[in-house]
């Protein structure tokens, strides 16, 4: 009987049935509890486990209830604390503990697509390209005692996320519970994560002295857009390099320093043959890649490819309730926005998986904003026809085995 019922949804909507595997694999509770004892330094479990808090929040995240006492009701019976208590649990959820949960399951997802031959080609060969960029949380309602009295609405937080182009996953977050910091407060917990071999792309706000010099110094690589105020000094002419479709390419090498240490640096410049609609006339890249690994041309072109990490925040804020207006306390906030880069995530995985499977390189031309309808659409249905003991099955599969379910 069962039976007959996962083959009608697996006829009708492949996506809900796939979605809901994945989500139970990546999702096992005894994985999601040792990343919260391995990165918990105040926290702790005494009756509500992190995995409950996980499985609720991402239904709230997914579209699936409304807000997170909607889900608190609706999983009430499973549950065996109050409301009150929930909530006290939620808002104290570690940003590292959030940071942790992102990274190491884009791990394992990031090993499934690459296993099902789902990845994109490489943007340049030899480096492991990552790109950076900023997300603040939206405003949400003044829900805390301290903000009643504040006319405007508070920001309950600020984080970069690391996307990686090739896999098409946000990979790392680093956050910050005060939502009016500038991104450089940041900046340090990047350099830690830097790695030999990789290659930076982000937009002018990452371009500070002190960051170009860190990566610099950790050796990788780096195609970050030149801000105005960045103080640099010129070794040579600016000189003509190409012709490109965008406008003409110039180059020069420029000299940076930082705390004593000195950095040579390819400067190219993009004369637009067209403004920007912001009436940009120019765009210059500030770059440590070899001349031998990357042409002025290649280098713009690079440097083009950081849109994907905005099409990644576009998805996210389009397709999932990673910005909860109800959550006014920092470290919820954080917490519902990596469930929402981790859904993506999951959502990505599938993407790669019916791009290996069906469409090739088409497979980029599946919508997500209508996979997540599908999936939003039959996901109640579907949990009722199916109960929840019968998807347990996922959690113990293997990663190389779930291809084959």
């Amino acid at each position: 009987m069962l039976s007959s019922i996962f083959d009608a949804f697996v006829k009708e909507s492949p996506i809900s049935i796939m979605m809901r595997g994945l989500m139970e694999s990546v999702f096992r509770p005894q994985r999601l509890e040792e990343i919260f004892e391995s990165h918990s330094k105040l926290q702790y479990t005494r009756e509500l486990l992190f995995s409950s808090l996980v499985d609720l929040l991402s239904l709230v995240v997914c579209g699936i209830h409304p807000s997170v006492n909607a889900a608190y009701k609706a999983k009430a019976t499973e549950l065996t604390i109050t409301r009150g208590a929930l909530y006290q649990k939620l808002n104290g959820i570690e940003t590292e503990v959030s940071a942790a949960l992102l990274r190491e399951t884009a791990t394992e997802l990031g090993q499934l697509i690459e296993q099902m031959g789902g990845q994109m080609p490489p943007l340049l060969a030899g480096y492991q390209v990552q790109i950076l960029d900023g997300n603040a949380l939206a405003a949400t309602e003044h829900r805390l005692q301290v903000l009643r009295s504040v006319a405007v609405a508070p920001l309950p937080g600020k984080s970069l996320v690391v996307l990686d182009p090739v896999l098409r996953l946000a990979v790392n977050m680093f956050a910050c519970e005060d939502g009016h910091a500038q991104e450089r407060r940041l900046f340090g917990q990047v350099l830690v994560s830097v790695k030999l071999g990789q290659l930076w792309i982000a937009d002018r706000n990452m371009c500070t002295r002190e960051f170009l010099c860190g990566i610099a110094q950790r050796q990788p690589a780096f195609v970050i857009r030149a801000h105005q105020n960045l103080p640099w000094k010129a070794l040579d002419e600016l000189q003509s390099a190409a012709v490109v479709e965008a406008g003409e390419l110039f180059e020069q090498t420029v000299q940076i320093e930082y705390q004593e240490y000195v950095l040579q640096l390819r400067r190219i410049v993009l004369r637009l043959a067209q403004p920007t609609r912001h009436g940009d006339q120019e765009i210059v890249v500030l770059s440590n890649l070899p001349q031998t690994a990357a042409s002025p041309t290649v280098v713009s072109q690079l440097y083009r490819e950081r849109w994907q990490v905005e099409g990644l925040f576009l998805s996210v804020a389009t397709n999932f309730e990673g910005e909860i207006k109800t959550l006014a306390y920092p470290k919820a906030a954080l917490f519902s926005f990596a469930l929402a880069l981790i859904n993506y995530n999951i959502l990505a995985t599938l993407r790669a998986a019916l791009t290996s499977v069906h469409w090739g390189e088409q497979g980029e031309r599946v919508s997500d904003f209508y996979g997540v309808d599908e999936i939003q659409g039959t996901y109640r249905g579907m949990m009722i026809a199916i109960a929840p003991e019968h998807w347990q099955c996922f959690q113990v599969l293997s990663l190389s085995d779930l291809p084959n379910c």
